[in-house]
């Protein structure tokens, strides 16, 4: 070879990779702008495409939009018009009497029902229950009352201690004919997917379907972290349970983590809401499976056939609340929960508690939070002191600062890592469920609220809240002055990708 083509060949290579990476970046940036999504997550993924070659657009590409898979979004447009057509029975079921309650309420049961299509219904029954082994013998004694159907969805299930005698008594369902089906997620529950509870309960009939299935070749062609965060229990169509708990026992779940005992909360719940509950599992199975053969008859009866197979049936009034159940995720309305999280912290007029594990809200959040201090609002937040997620730790840190100068109250919760998401407003108002104050729960998983409007259990959840404030102590500024410059830099590159986090 010669002097002149060794010259060449090395000079190509070394021309032709900057040009390609320089195309890719430019072509993506223009697909991310062209997007049109919030500014915050747009020019997150700008700079992870800018400023990573190559790297940047490999993981735009397996991360950066919203792929569920054909099949999957032709199941979930089919699933989603039996869905939205059995909405529609749902407002004669229990109509509420607003003139009753505060009329600043109202409002936010119309945009609820105008975004999702769940009217507020009254007359139900709402048992908090706050410890997760009260939490879990409490699951475990309705299964074993179960006479019809045992519906359980959770993101993360997780082998050891209570969490088998869960198994148990689902297995013991099944045993006696009850039908038993189980949604677990792909990525949430992956150790559990491969250990040996799973094959016991599938020896036994269960029914079990993993959740958005994960894996290498799956992320060439969907978006693997669209996970599904919600945590559903329905018994026989009549109770229900959600809230944070996963399947878990905290005595053997990530106890090398050095975080204590993770700290949950559910609700059970009786009464014509748990309809909306019962429908939302179904209509996430048939999401994942059509074993079943539902979509071979006219939507009409179709509808009758699921209500059927699924329990999912009226029911009688059991109490005096007034509940509103709220799914999201991206088969719904994506902005739904960060859309009607902004109009109640703007509604508050006296106080706001807020309680969530990950604390990574947008620019449109943080505002709705430093208007309703500066109006004299008493806004408190309560967080994890310590976090198993670094990342989140840091943008978490970065937006404290503003948040205390703005007169929100910041409280670190020392008990554990505090997994309950709850919101109360002035006493009258709360929001109970799986929503993190983060982009992921608002714009990428599938997730469960609750809108309670109701005082008496608004300050029976407050009481919690105020047991979590008892374990925590108040951030001041001074304590992050001495914050060294590079905890500083990692806090605020944290903050640049907090949209994606």
């Amino acid at each position: 070879m010669t002097t002149e083509a060794i010259h060449w060949s090395i000079h190509i290579p070394a021309t032709i990779i900057p040009l390609a990476d320089l195309f890719i970046r430019l072509a993506l940036s223009i697909r991310v702008i062209m997007r049109k999504r919030q500014y915050g997550v747009t020019l997150a993924w700008l700079v992870v495409i800018l400023l990573l070659p190559f790297l940047g657009a490999i993981i735009y590409l397996f991360l950066g939009e919203n792929r569920i898979g054909d099949t999957r979004a032709n199941r979930a447009k089919e699933s989603l018009g039996h869905y939205h057509n059995w909405l529609k029975s749902l407002p004669k079921i229990a109509p509420v009497n607003w003139s009753k309650l505060n009329p600043e309420l109202k409002p936010i049961h119309h945009q609820a029902d105008k975004l999702i299509g769940i009217p507020t219904m009254d007359g139900n029954h709402l048992e908090l229950i706050e410890e997760p082994e009260k939490i879990m013998r409490a699951i475990i004694k309705d299964i074993d009352g179960a006479i019809t159907t045992c519906h359980l969805q959770f993101y993360i299930w997780y082998e050891g201690g209570t969490a088998d005698e869960v198994v148990a008594a689902v297995i013991r369902a099944a045993n006696r004919g009850v039908t038993c089906r189980i949604l677990i997620d792909s990525i949430g529950s992956k150790e559990f997917l491969k250990g040996k509870k799973i094959k016991e309960l599938l020896a036994a009939g269960v029914k079990i379907e993993e959740e958005l299935p994960a894996g290498f070749f799956k992320a060439l062609f969907v978006r693997i972290d669209i996970r599904n965060h919600r945590k559903i229990v329905v018994i026989d169509g009549k109770i229900a349970y959600t809230g944070s708990q996963n399947m878990v026992d905290p005595a053997f779940f990530k106890q090398d983590s050095g975080l204590g005992h993770w700290v949950d909360i559910m609700v059970r719940i009786q009464g014509p809401v748990v309809e909306a509950l019962a429908g939302t599992f179904i209509s996430d199975w048939f999401l994942e499976t059509d074993n079943e053969k539902v979509r071979s008859r006219s939507l009409e009866n179709d509808i009758k056939h699921v209500r059927s197979i699924a329990n999912i049936h009226h029911q009688p009034v059991a109490g005096k609340i007034p509940v509103q159940f709220v799914p999201s995720g991206p088969s719904f309305v994506p902005e739904a929960i960060h859309n009607l999280l902004l109009t109640t912290i703007y509604s508050s007029r006296k106080n706001i508690t807020l309680t969530t594990p990950y604390f990574v809200p947008d620019e449109s959040i943080l505002t709705a939070l430093h208007s309703a201090a500066q109006r004299g609002v008493d806004v408190c937040i309560i967080v994890p002191e310590k976090n198993d997620s670094k990342l989140v730790h840091f943008a978490s840190q970065a937006r404290y600062e503003n948040l205390i100068k703005n007169g929100v109250s910041i409280k670190l919760f020392r008990g554990g890592l505090l997994h309950s998401k709850t919101i109360t407003i002035d006493d009258e108002f709360s929001l109970f469920g799986s929503v993190n104050l983060d982009m992921r729960s608002f714009w990428l998983n599938f997730e469960a609220t609750l809108f309670i409007y109701n005082q008496s259990f608004t300050k029976e959840l407050r009481k919690v809240q105020a047991s979590y404030e008892d374990q925590a102590r108040t951030l001041e500024l001074r304590d992050l002055a001495d914050r060294s410059p590079l905890t500083r830099f990692f806090e605020n590159s944290a903050l640049i990708i907090g949209p994606l986090l």
